[in-house]
């Protein structure tokens, strides 16, 4: 699978994770998005984007979601921190779908 950025392709994995991570951009997520069935990229997405990409440069991992619900809690507030809230603006969830667009590495055991 490919997207194409600035006209620059940029490989995917079968499923849509970014293969070299470094390449990832805004414009990237934008497009990674798009195959994730989210129309457009909002505040609020690049609240949880911005925040996973932290705690993945920080920690060298991906947040687990009960970890991620605490950091966004004590991040932004109980009403934008909950799992209910991130599938609302990620249809498939953290894990699956909003580290995706941020282009984290695919988890142990995620298709």
């Amino acid at each position: 699978m490919q997207a194409e950025v600035d006209g620059k392709v940029i490989e995917l994995s079968e499923a849509g994770w970014l293969l070299e991570l470094e390449e990832w951009s805004e414009g990237l997520a934008h497009e990674i998005a798009k195959n994730e069935s989210i129309a457009e990229l909002t505040d609020e997405h690049w609240d949880i984007i911005n925040t996973a990409r932290e705690y993945f440069t920080e920690n060298g991992v991906v947040a687990e979601p009960r970890l991620f619900t605490k950091i966004m809690k004590k991040k932004f507030g109980a009403d934008r921190s909950s799992q209910k809230y991130i599938y609302s603006l990620f249809p498939t969830g953290l894990i699956k779908c909003a580290n995706k667009v941020g282009g984290l590495p695919r988890p142990k055991g995620c298709s």
